[in-house]
């Protein structure tokens, strides 16, 4: 019975993309996402609305927006069997997906869709950026305090682990980090390199939503007096 209600789910999600027929194991475990939630956002919900978003920018780019929408519907299918399957979600996915009959772009926008590898379709360039925008939709992910507390906390002490930064803020709600270096001991070639560091660490050891952006400041003040 637990069964036919995944299917029932899966089918329902299916329908409501218009991604039309698929596998009937793939189908399946689209229902299972009903059941799993990511930062309080239900991954089902979620996968239709990057299907929808993907679509709506493929048209605009004049790309085949029925492969956008496969594209967007599958994309976190890797969720349903990590529990079941050894690697992250995007190569269990795209393994799932390959088995069971899907193309290339499809296979390729569920591997790729966290920039982890260098797209070989722009249906996987647009799947990560409707992946991004359903993510940091206001309200579609909730946190509590506490949690929201730490993760700004925890990129302020990355940032502040690099020599020669004097001052660490996390603004638009963790979404950007503004890092202000000592202008002596940090030139302008270095200050670019931090900044591409500060974002390679905050990859490696944080899980967080959408994208974070790092900013480096080096100001120089001078001041004058006029008598």
């Amino acid at each position: 019975e637990m069964d036919e209600r995944i299917m029932g789910y899966g089918q329902a999600a299916a329908e409501e993309a218009g991604v039309g027929h698929a596998h009937e194991k793939l189908i399946y475990l689209m229902g299972r996402l009903q059941f799993r939630v990511s930062y309080s956002q239900n991954v089902l919900r979620h996968s239709i609305e990057v299907s929808a978003l993907t679509a709506m920018m493929a048209e605009q780019f004049g790309l085949d927006p029925e492969v956008a929408r496969r594209c967007g519907f599958f994309h976190d299918i890797g969720k349903a069997a990590d529990h079941e399957m050894e690697g992250g979600h995007p190569a269990i996915g795209a393994e799932l997906l390959k088995r069971y009959g899907e193309g290339p772009e499809v296979v390729h926008a569920a591997f790729g869709h966290h920039d982890d590898i260098r797209p070989e379709y722009v249906y996987t360039v647009l799947t990560a950026a409707s992946d991004a925008c359903s993510a940091s939709r206001p309200g579609a992910r909730r946190e509590t305090l506490e949690k929201y507390v730490r993760r700004l906390e925890e990129l302020e002490a990355i940032a502040l682990g690099f020599p020669g930064v004097n001052e660490v803020y996390a603004v638009q709600a963790g979404r950007e980090v503004r890092v202000i270096v000592d202008p002596k001991a940090i030139n302008d070639r270095e200050a670019a390199k931090m900044a591409r560091d500060i974002a390679q660490t905050i990859e490696e050891n944080m899980t967080y939503p959408g994208e974070v952006k790092v900013v480096v400041m080096r100001e120089i003040r001078a001041m004058g007096v006029a008598r």
